[in-house]
């Protein structure tokens, strides 16, 4: 079975700084119907306008991974990383027993344009964590490269949940395909462009919950961009 979440449909909260929506609940939007997928607890697609962010604050027992598609993100935290990441740019946060961090655009002129994932460990009170990581358009195009994994297989950044998260650019008519096991469950989130899912036609924004389907075939209808979450 495949659910599709379109992208209108998400929460949504615009602070004049920050653009927001909110595939699943999170902060100010509480939706019983969308608390999560699996080991997904959050994802949310940000916009940040120029020299703004989210001041130090703090996160526990939850794994971070922000995907960068546009712009560049200033990240502080208190284990002493201190970096900018961009487009194309994948980071990893396991913030265990607690991390304090900040994250605000880099720039002065440019929006930042991001996702942010949240995704539930399997179990708490681990030590902190962090890396981050550049993969290129060409290592994405037209397959599916792993940039996520429980066991940093294949250079992706190491998680602590048996998940992993592929990501692709796709050319006009470019297919790829994906099989999950019968006990796994899947979640393509559509950064930008149109795919057809199995058939089902995903927009940017839009995300799919996929249950009970082994085989899994996304064609491009024009250039896109998505991620593709394989979940125990």
């Amino acid at each position: 079975m495949i659910t599709v979440r379109r992208a209108e449909d998400r929460g949504a909260v615009n602070m004049g700084w920050l653009n927001a929506k909110h595939s699943f609940s999170f902060g100010n939007y509480f939706d019983p119907d969308h608390m999560g997928f699996g080991s997904l607890r959050v994802i949310n697609e940000d916009r940040i306008e120029p020299a703004q962010g989210f001041g130090t604050h703090g996160h526990k027992d939850m794994e971070i991974v922000t995907y960068m598609i546009d712009g560049a993100l200033q990240h502080k935290d208190n284990m002493g990383n201190g970096s900018v990441i961009r487009g194309g740019d994948v980071q990893r946060m396991s913030a265990g027993t607690g991390v304090m961090h900040s994250e605000f655009n880099h720039s002065a002129d440019e929006q930042a344009h991001l996702l942010q994932i949240w995704i539930l460990p399997e179990q708490t009170g681990i030590t902190p964590g962090y890396e981050e990581k550049a993969f290129s358009t060409n290592e994405k195009r037209n397959q599916l490269r792993l940039i996520v994994s429980r066991d940093a297989r294949e250079s992706s950044l190491k998680i602590h949940q048996l998940l992993d998260l592929y990501a692709t650019v796709l050319d006009e008519g470019a297919v790829v395909a994906h099989e999950l096991l019968d006990s796994h469950s899947g979640w393509v989130q559509v950064v930008s462009g149109q795919v057809r899912l199995n058939g089902e036609t995903l927009n940017a924004g839009d995300g799919a919950a996929i249950e009970n389907v082994p085989e899994l075939k996304i064609q491009a209808t024009n250039r896109s961009e998505l991620l593709l979450f394989d979940m125990a």
